[in-house]
């Protein structure tokens, strides 16, 4: 049996989205392609399972049901993708594909439960139900082929999966405009802020706004990376419930087994909480969370009963401090650090935002502010920053880091390669000044700029022009301007032999 590559699998997914391209819009699309990648690996996974559990017990059905009841997951009879595939023909697509997922979901209840709430392969939005129904049969054939067939004695790893529910994500962001940032963090980011908050073994490790949780999973594939096991605790919470549902599958089909995510909204209702209602705490908090939030629940933030907003009270129409004290709140008191990325604005507005800032900074909390460069995020151009936090650091200073012009340019998107990653990170770890690229700060300093962390003020980009000799230039103009008559007395002399002029 030829293995499959990565490549192809991904190029077969995306493939399988021509089905609704000019139908709906990729933002809503992506669920349905994705829902049944999930439901296609599954049931590859429990029939290749089984007909290993057969072929080795050829006499023994009641043992081979047995071993069937142990899996992960549970796949109930008559609801596999194979089921649905083999009754494509027959009216009815949308509600058979619906109900098989009903079924998945309540036969794994402690895992799935809710996953499929907000995914109806019966939708209106498909069209009357002729067209759903030949589009659904087209999106099964499409995962019917053989390049997608997911069994693991084919593809072998189970990340070649997760990869490809990766790809797809991040193909779909790229098409999905503003509304990418519900789901996605560009990989290079989510790797860059995994990396400065240096993921160790047996930590607990929070997203309070998770999209799809590829942040989070970054975090855990640099333990994994240093030390082979999956020892570490994922934590999230997300408040779209599509999205929600996307970070569950993609969780599972990378085989991220411990882990807690939970659907509601982060400031309004932190679901993260202990056995007495106090927030739980971790050793890292990451986010990308929405570039300042309109309407994220000021009117509750006063009699906050976590006391989250003790610091000050965000604007109405900003949350970007909102998500930031949350996630102060919930740090380990010794070993938590966490990275936020941020609008700039953050990190100069006044009035409320100037003195939340100023109390964070005098209990030294901050660590590092990194400027990244513009169009690196789907959905908007502006540039953004990186705010590193730290619970317990060695001294009161705080490092500037100016990578606006650390970027390889993309058709649509700029990107960061693994060369600007490490010269972010190397930098960070070293904590020097480097000339126009980063700055050591101390806090006396920061007081002296009224607490205003505008990286310019400390990062000092400027390149000085080159001083221009005049009496150079005069020469080089006198010596072009004798050229330019010896050139002009020349033809003239050939226009006489011509016959042309006296």
């Amino acid at each position: 049996m030829t293995p499959i590559t990565q490549a192809e699998i991904n190029k077969a997914a995306w493939s399988a989205c021509d089905t609704f391209r000019g139908l709906i819009d990729a933002s809503e699309y992506k669920d349905y392609v994705l829902t049944m990648l999930f439901l296609k690996y599954l049931s590859d996974v429990w029939q290749d399972h089984r007909t290993t559990h057969e072929a080795e017990n050829p006499d023994s059905p009641e043992l081979v049901d047995a071993l069937m009841a142990a899996e992960a997951f549970k796949l109930p009879k008559g609801h596999s993708f194979q089921d649905l595939y083999d009754q494509r023909h027959k009216a009815g697509n949308g509600q058979r594909i619906d109900e098989a997922l009903q079924a998945i979901e309540q036969a794994n209840l402690a895992k799935l439960e809710n996953v499929f709430r907000d995914i109806s392969f019966n939708a209106n939005k498909l069209g009357d139900e002729e067209q759903k129904n030949d589009l659904l049969r087209h999106l099964l054939e499409d995962f019917a082929k053989p390049a997608m067939d997911l069994r693991p004695s084919r593809v072998g790893q189970l990340d070649i999966i997760g990869g490809a529910y990766e790809y797809l994500i991040s193909r779909f962001a790229a098409s999905a405009g503003k509304k990418a940032g519900e789901f996605y963090t560009p990989a290079e980011v989510s790797q860059l802020m995994a990396r400065l908050v240096d993921p160790q073994e047996n930590d607990e490790i929070c997203d309070p706004t998770c999209g799809s949780a590829s942040l989070l999973m970054k975090c855990g594939r640099l333990i994994r990376e240093k030390t082979g096991a999956k020892r570490y605790a994922l934590y999230g919470q997300e408040a779209i419930g599509s999205t929600w549902a996307l970070a569950k599958m993609n969780l599972f089909l990378h085989g991220e087994e411990n882990h807690q995510v939970e659907w509601g909204d982060t400031i309004r209702n932190p679901k993260l909480t202990t056995s007495d209602d106090m927030l739980r705490h971790f050793d890292i908090v990451v986010a990308n969370p929405p570039f300042s939030l309109d309407k994220w629940g000021v009117a509750t933030a006063e009699a906050d009963r976590f006391n989250r907003f003790r610091r000050g009270i965000p604007p109405k129409t900003k949350g970007d401090y909102a998500f930031i004290l949350h996630m102060i709140e919930t740090l380990k008191p010794r070993t938590g650090r966490m990275a936020v990325v941020v609008p700039h604005g953050v990190l100069f507005r006044g009035a409320a935002e100037g003195k939340i800032r100023k109390q964070l900074i005098d209990e030294n909390l901050l660590d590092a502010v990194i400027g990244l460069p513009e169009k690196l995020f789907f959905g908007t151009g502006i540039p953004a920053a990186i705010m590193v936090f730290r619970k317990h650091k060695p001294d009161d200073t705080v490092l500037f880091i100016d990578a606006s012009r650390e970027f390889d340019p993309g058709t649509n998107q700029n990107q960061l390669t693994t060369g600007h990653l490490d010269k972010i990170v190397g930098t960070y770890d070293a904590r020097e000044t480097v000339d126009k690229y980063a700055y050591t700060a101390t806090r006396a300093e920061i007081e002296e700029n009224d607490f205003n962390l505008n990286i310019p003020r400390y990062v000092d980009t400027f390149e000085e022009e080159e001083e221009i000799d005049l009496m150079a230039v005069r020469a080089e103009r006198l010596k072009l301007k004798e050229e330019m008559d010896g050139l002009e007395a020349q033809m003239a002399g050939y226009l006489r032999e011509l016959g042309y002029g006296s």
